[in-house]
This record gives C-alpha cells, sequence and structure tokens, in this order.
C-alpha cells in the first residue's frame, strides 16, 4: 500500500477511535439489544461512511465550506437527534433493566437508525472537508479507484473498532441479567454519554 495510504489510515483510526456519536449509537444498541443490533449498528455506520466517502469524493465537502450555515444546520440536526435518544433511554430504563431474549428494536430499524446517525454526524464532515481531499491526487490516475481505496480503509477500520465496541458491549449485556441496579445505572450511563456526546458535538461546532 502506498505510503500516503498508510498516512490516511493512521489519520481514520485517529477519527474513528475518539469516543463520538456513532461510537455512542454501537455501544447502545449492544447494552440494549444485544449482539445482532450492535452488528447491526455497525453495519449502519459503515453504509453511512460510504455515502460521506462518495461526498468526499465528488467534492460536495466543499459545499458545507462554501455555505457554513448548511453545515452549523447538519451539527446541530445530528446533536439534537443523538441527544433525543439519550434523554429518551434516561427516561426508560427499564429498556435496558429487562435484559432477555427479545429485542426492543429490529436489528432493519437499528440499521436505519444507524445510518441516519452516520449520516448527521458533524465530525464525519469535518474529515471529509479537512483531511479526504487531501489524499485525492488527480496526477496519480483515476479519482474514482483513489475514492475505493480509501473508502475501503474507511470501511475496514470502522468494523474494526467499532466491531469490537459491539461485541464487547454485548459480552457486557449478558453478564448484566444478575442485577436490575447496575443494569438501570448502565442505562443511565449510556444514556448520559450519548447527552454528553450531543454537547459536546454542538461545542465544538460553535468554536
Amino acid at each position: 500500500m502506498d505510503p500516503h495510504l498508510w498516512l490516511f489510515a493512521l489519520f481514520v483510526f485517529g477519527i474513528v477511535v475518539v469516543p463520538g456519536m456513532d461510537m455512542a449509537f454501537v455501544l447502545s444498541s449492544a447494552l440494549v439489544d444485544g449482539r445482532r443490533a450492535g452488528l447491526a449498528a455497525v453495519a449502519g455506520i459503515v453504509a453511512g461512511g460510504a455515502v460521506h466517502v462518495a461526498m468526499g469524493a465528488l467534492g460536495v465537502g466543499v459545499l458545507f465550506t462554501l455555505f457554513p450555515l448548511l453545515f452549523h444546520t447538519v451539527l446541530v440536526a445530528g446533536a439534537l437527534y443523538v441527544a433525543w435518544m439519550g434523554v429518551s433511554l434516561w427516561r426508560s430504563p427499564a429498556t435496558l433493566a429487562e435484559v432477555g431474549e427479545g429485542a426492543s428494536r429490529s436489528p432493519h430499524r437499528t440499521f436505519l437508525r444507524a445510518i441516519a446517525t452516520c449520516l448527521l454526524n458533524p465530525k464525519a464532515y469535518v474529515f471529509m472537508v479537512a483531511v479526504f481531499p487531501q489524499f485525492m491526487r488527480p496526477a496519480e490516475g483515476s479519482l474514482l479507484a483513489q475514492g475505493l481505496a480509501l473508502g475501503a480503509i474507511v470501511a475496514v477500520t470502522q468494523v474494526l473498532v467499532y466491531g469490537a465496541v459491539a461485541l464487547g458491549a454485548a459480552q457486557v449485556r449478558g453478564g448484566l441479567r444478575g442485577s436490575v441496579q447496575v443494569q438501570r445505572l448502565v442505562a443511565r450511563t449510556v444514556a448520559a454519554l450519548l447527552v454528553g456526546t450531543a454537547v459536546w458535538a454542538l461545542w465544538q461546532g460553535s468554536r
């Protein structure tokens, strides 16, 4: 792999591994509904990431630079969406407290929500505007091929990082069945994480 692709992979890993809206959604999905939901959330995040890559390759990200109001609208919408999920979980901790074999939300719905979460994630748009264009080099061949290579790196990184989060959270979920009090505490901790992530995203966007 070319040196600049290794550098891109390092950038992507640094972005993905930092807790944010996508990771919070994967974590909460796996804790609430188990491994299948967690992996469905990962699949949705990867699908949303593919859309971001396509936007970056097409130069759509430049629009967010030229029209800051558009970017801030997406940022606020994404933050409010994640905050709403956190408040809902905080107000109804029984969703996690009643851990059982059934899921409160189907994998399909989790997948669709994950796509929405990813597409409303302002961190991804910042990455597409600030970093992605630096690795698209018209003089070095097909932009389509380059975009596919960069997209593959993003997808593999998301699968590895978020997949590990989903599987780990699903394991923790299995051990929660013995204590309702701990289950409620974990539910509210995850809810606080979601709300905190939303507040952080708004704060970063306002700087």
